[in-house]
This record gives C-alpha cells, sequence and structure tokens, in this order.
C-alpha cells in the first residue's frame, strides 16, 4: 500500500551501538527517528495515510541495544491535548528473547513518563510529546514497542480459518464475505446461531455487532475476540443464546487502516464511524455493505442489540454510548439504559454504568450508533473500553 522500496542492507561497524528501528510491518506505524546522544531518540509517527492528523497509534521495532542502559525515547508528533499517559498508561513492550526463554508477551514498560505540549507547532498545528525511560531486559534483542496491544488483519485471520477448520463450531457459525475493502481485503461477516429444528428459528432475534472502525483502537478487537470465544463455546449460557438469538458480527470493519497502521481513518484519510448515511457504496464499501446487510436483517426479523466495538482514549473503564429521545417511548420498547445497567450489574468491576451516555449530539449524526437507531432499533449501543 505504501510503495516501498525494498529493505536496505544495515552495515554495522564493531563499535555502533546505534539502535536500528523498523515498522515496515503489518500494522506498523513510525515515520523517522533522529538520534539526539548516546542513548536518547527522538521519533516521529507517520500520520494517517492523505491526512495531516491522527497520529496516536504507534508500533515499531527496535534492535542493537545494550542491556541495562537508560534509553530515553520521545514521540513529538501527537496530536490530542489529552491522554491516558497523564494518568497512569504505560508503553507496550515486546521482547523476542522473553517471549521464547521465559513465555513473556506484551507487558506495559517505562518510567519517568511524561506527556506534555511541545513547542514543535508548525501551520495551526500544536503538538504534544509522550517520552518514557526504560532500560532493555537483554543485549542485542528485538523488541516491540505499541500503543496498546496489537491485534492485526493477519491474527483475525487466523482466528477465522481455526473457526472454520473446527468440526463442532463451524456447524453453527456460517463465515462469509461481506465485501472487499478499497485494497482488496475481505471484510467478513459471521453469522452465529444453532441450527433450528424444522420450521423453527425464524422467530429468533437478531443482534449486530461489529468492531475495528478506528484501526488503532485494537482493543475493541480483543473484546469482539473474547465474545466469540464465548459465543463459541460450549458453555450452557453459550448454547442458550445461540437458542435463542442470530448473531450477526463483522468483527474489523476496516481491515485497509489496520494493515497500514492508521490510527483513526480508511484509506481515503475518512473516519468511517461518520459515513452510515453516506452512499458512498465505492469509497466506504464495509460501512456500505453493514448497512445493507442491517437493512436485510431487519426485514427477516426483529433486531434485539446493535452494538459497534471501541477504545476510548482520554476516559478509563468499560462503558456505553446509547440513543434516547427526549420522550421515551412507553412499551413495548426497553429503556435504552436498561441493557448497560444489567451489564453494571453483571459485572461490576469491568462496566461502569456512571460513565454511560445516551444523549444524541449533532456531532454523531453519522455514526453506526445513530444511524442504526434512526433505522429502527431501539437498542442501538457504542461500547467503549480504555
Amino acid at each position: 500500500v505504501r510503495g516501498l522500496c525494498p529493505l536496505k542492507q544495515i552495515l554495522h561497524q564493531k563499535e555502533d551501538n546505534t539502535l536500528i528501528f523498523e515498522a515496515r510491518f503489518e500494522s506498523g506505524n513510525l515515520q523517522k527517528v533522529v538520534k539526539v546522544n548516546e542513548f536518547e531518540y527522538q521519533l516521529t509517527l507517520r500520520t494517517d495515510l492523505y491526512t495531516s492528523r491522527h497520529t496516536q497509534w504507534y508500533y515499531f521495532q527496535v534492535s542493537n541495544m545494550q542491556a541495562g542502559m537508560p534509553y530515553r525515547f520521545t514521540i513529538v508528533n501527537f496530536t490530542n491535548r489529552n491522554s491516558l499517559y497523564k494518568r497512569g498508561l504505560r508503553p507496550l513492550l515486546y521482547s523476542e528473547a522473553d517471549a521464547k526463554k521465559h513465555k513473556v508477551g506484551w507487558r506495559r514498560t517505562g518510567n519517568e513518563i511524561k506527556y506534555y505540549k511541545n513547542s514543535a507547532g508548525q501551520g495551526g498545528h500544536q503538538y504534544f510529546s509522550l517520552t518514557w525511560t526504560l532500560q532493555f531486559p537483554h543485549d542485542l534483542d528485538t523488541c516491540y514497542f505499541a500503543h496498546c496491544y496489537p491485534y492485526t488483519y493477519s491474527n483475525l485471520q487466523e482466528y477465522l480459518v481455526a473457526i472454520s477448520k473446527d468440526p463442532v463450531k463451524s456447524t453453527f457459525c456460517k463465515i462469509h464475505i461481506l465485501c472487499h475493502s478499497l485494497a482488496g481485503n475481505i471484510v467478513y461477516v459471521l453469522t452465529i446461531t444453532n441450527p433450528p429444528e424444522s420450521g423453527k428459528g425464524t422467530e429468533r432475534k437478531a443482534v449486530i455487532l461489529t468492531a475495528r472502525v478506528h484501526p488503532g483502537e485494537t482493543n475493541s478487537s480483543w473484546i469482539m475476540k473474547g465474545f466469540l470465544d464465548y459465543i463459541l463455546g460450549d458453555s450452557g449460557a453459550a448454547q442458550l443464546l445461540r437458542d435463542s438469538f442470530v448473531f450477526k458480527v463483522v468483527p474489523m470493519l476496516n481491515p485497509d487502516g489496520v494493515i497500514v497502521g492508521n490510527h483513526r481513518c480508511s484509506l481515503t484519510g475518512q473516519d468511517l464511524n461518520r459515513k452510515y448515511r453516506s452512499n458512498g457504496k465505492k469509497c466506504y464499501p464495509s460501512i456500505w455493505y453493514t448497512r445493507n446487510m442491517i437493512k436485510r436483517v431487519m426485514g427477516e426479523r426483529d433486531v434485539f442489540l446493535y452494538c459497534d466495538i471501541h477504545g476510548h482514549n482520554v476516559k478509563k473503564n468499560v462503558f456505553m454510548y446509547g440513543c434516547e429521545r427526549k420522550q421515551q417511548a412507553k412499551a413495548p420498547y426497553m429503556h435504552p439504559r436498561v441493557f448497560p445497567l444489567l451489564l453494571s450489574k453483571s459485572c461490576p468491576d469491568k462496566f461502569s454504568f456512571t460513565d454511560c451516555r445516551f444523549r444524541v449530539r449533532k456531532s454523531k449524526e453519522g455514526t453506526g450508533r445513530v444511524v442504526m437507531w434512526k433505522m429502527g432499533i431501539n437498542n442501538s449501543y457504542t461500547l467503549e473500553a480504555s
């Protein structure tokens, strides 16, 4: 997608201790690095393709390090004024040596973490820096840094292949192609329900779940994976849910953005979660086809609930945004606050009802949640996770 030249071979003199950086891999994002002094590096992230904004997601590789030395990294072109890095969030580190020797994967790391306004503003843009220090655990290791636990398009494909090969799961989880993205990647849709006894099943209501419209919000993919692990499991509750509902699941709405390491946009440089009112079938295929699929489902059966899963960059906790009319309709409609309230009762340590909001703002008119609500789905939500 980025028209890259082949990797150049880097030749090292024996005594050269300069770190080697690389981000030309799936979901990687790093634009340039300046070595400030022996153990200090200044990093610039690539903006979302065809925009000058949305620098938040980072994911890059570092090698040629010395163990136990205090390195300092500073990313200098964040655009968000506020950040969870001010409230205890730490960068993620993955060490290949630790993974091999000790079976340790990604872990939060870094000391002396600061997020602050810098003086690099240009053309009316104000930039913010994130800085942290770190001692690498091993000499000449290969390590990775990331903003949030990576979940790539390849991870999703491996997961779906495993489902399709599973003799039990494949009987009640059908994987289909919803459409192809602009770059030709498959956007998948899953239909999950137990095979009905003959003549039954048409009265089952539908539940529609989508995720990863914003590529940098990888936590939405991990939540989706958790949901799929659960609903495809053999617990009594999962069986009952599959007997009672038809689940329609689009696990990755923006595969192109995920692959190139964007934070918010698709290959058109647009935020797809503002395009649900658009008829741009060519520009926003995954959104157009998702909306059409939902219309088709609504013609066949009642849709009990729609939920689009996101990650939040400023607020803590897990919570929901719903849609409420000023005058809430009386029965038979369920009040939109009921479902989030039930969630907070069943897992009070995970879900925060006090962080939920139900007002429909003008700026959110083009989002999946609001458009599906206006199409007639009363329980229409965005699930946000810190």
